[in-house]
């Protein structure tokens, strides 16, 4: 090295060890909140379509010991649209949980997510290997268009039309509110939506199939499922219907509640509680 270099590369490290240390860009989510509750090992909670966050605040309180990551999609319950605002809401969200557990230096927690919730702990189980240590679906299937007999492929132009007429028409509003009164309760439905981020989950969640990317999970999966009464199917049935959905990811765990609407943490909030607790072990 000549005497030049030498100089000018001496001037060069005096200047950058006298530089202030560059920050790494905190991470700002866009898509969702979240607020941590209690203490211990690290649990992602996610509600489902419309739905606050409160819904899991009787678990938080049956199931001490954990620390509770409780996400909010926004858009739902009343919170503004944020980075919902356009496109698909499910997918972009699931990519964003995990860029969460990321930032916050969180090693492979267990994520649990109810509905559209359960759908992207899937998501975030099969397309981020490595972020989550388990996950718990709760009575949702891969591919939600199979629940009516149909194939995701056949249902997109139906999804879209849903999604369209759910944005802009009061009455299919309140038609939601009575079918999912069916399973359950659907007071958390009257909340204040954003009709555009609800109806593109809509249109997202029954348009995609995530049946492919099971075998990609590589991490401790259990589905809880509810088993309503008076049956409209017989209780055999329910069982091979969820374990056909499921049959690509061998070893998924599948625990049926009996008496329950969709919404298992309110209709049956023991039984629940007793399979999260089983889960978290």
């Amino acid at each position: 090295m000549s005497r030049r270099a030498f100089l000018i590369s001496c001037v060069a490290a005096a200047l950058l060890a006298g530089a202030p240390a560059l920050a790494a860009e905190p991470f700002k989510p866009t898509r969702i909140s979240v607020t941590i509750r209690g203490s211990g090992p690290d649990v992602i909670l996610v509600p489902g379509l419309a739905a606050p966050r409160s819904v899991w605040n009787s678990t938080v309180a049956a199931v001490p010991g954990y620390r509770y990551h409780l996400v909010q999609v926004l858009g739902f319950a009343g919170t503004p649209a944020g980075g919902n605002a356009s496109g698909p809401v499910a997918a972009p969200v699931a990519d964003e949980i995990a860029r969460y557990i990321r930032a916050q230096g969180l090693n492979r927690p267990a994520m649990v997510g109810h509905s559209m919730g359960g759908s992207i702990a899937l998501m975030v189980a099969a397309r981020h290997p490595g972020v989550v240590g388990k996950a718990m679906v709760v009575d949702m299937v891969p591919a939600a268009s199979r629940i009516g007999g149909f194939s995701a492929p056949a249902v997109r132009p139906f999804a879209k039309l849903i999604g369209r007429e759910y944005g802009g028409i009061d009455r299919i509003r309140r038609e939601l509110h009575s079918i999912a009164g069916r399973f359950g309760n659907a007071d958390w439905l009257a909340s204040n939506n954003d009709a555009g981020v609800v109806g593109r989950s809509i249109e997202e969640l029954i348009a995609t199939d995530l049946t492919p990317e099971l075998p990609r999970i590589r991490v401790p999966l259990t589905v809880v499922y509810a088993c309503p009464e008076p049956l409209a199917l017989s209780r055999p049935r329910i069982d091979r219907f969820y374990a056909a959905a499921y049959a690509r990811r061998p070893g998924a765990r599948l625990v049926a509640i009996p008496k329950s609407g969709h919404t298992i943490m309110a209709d049956q909030p023991a039984a629940f509680q007793n399979a999260l607790k089983a889960f978290l072990r």
